[in-house]
């Protein structure tokens, strides 16, 4: 299960490090145009629109394989650990299936807005559904690792008397 999330993750980062810079190029490049010579490249503004769902996503993703999305953990914090695993395993197990049904179903609509072009390079729309239908698997495949982690971890009643650490930020 390590291996899926290893390339998952693997693959996020490369897709945010060359959306970044690529943006980034084109903004710094067209400013630099714009300012010297009084003109612009026409399709300029289109890649960074193109590229951004992209970016977005990746940090999505990535934010899920980290951890760093918001959690309430009061309730599970009130059950056995025992208990806890099995509540842990189904919640996993319904957001996996969860992000099956809405990846499928932007697959579904990929057809439909892929004659939608953009308005310079003739890019079809079905690009940017394509992004989040992958982000979507991509989450899935974290959920059901997650699912897999909390059934594969022993089960270990917590102590009491223990103090409760504050997690650390992800940042």
């Amino acid at each position: 299960m390590n291996f899926i999330e290893q390339v998952v993750v693997g693959l996020c980062r490369l897709l945010l490090w060359i959306s970044t810079a690529v943006i980034f190029v084109i903004l710094v490049a067209n400013t630099v145009l714009r300012y010297a010579t009084g003109s612009s490249l026409q399709w300029a503004n289109e890649v960074p629109e193109l590229l951004f769902p992209w970016l977005v996503m990746s940090g999505v993703v990535l934010a899920a394989a980290h951890g760093a999305h918001i959690t309430t953990s009061f309730l599970m914090d009130a059950v056995t650990a025992s208990l806890r695993r099995w509540i842990a395993v189904g919640v996993w197990l319904v957001v996996a299936a969860l992000y099956v049904t809405l990846s499928w179903s932007t697959g579904r609509m990929l057809e439909i807005v892929h004659d939608e072009r953009s308005p310079i390079l003739q890019v079809p729309g079905s690009l940017t559904y394509a992004c989040v239908m992958t982000g979507l698997l991509m989450l899935a495949l974290l959920a059901i690792k997650s699912a897999w982690n909390a059934w594969s971890t022993p089960v270990a009643e917590p102590d009491p008397n223990a103090e409760h650490a504050v997690p650390e930020a992800h940042w």
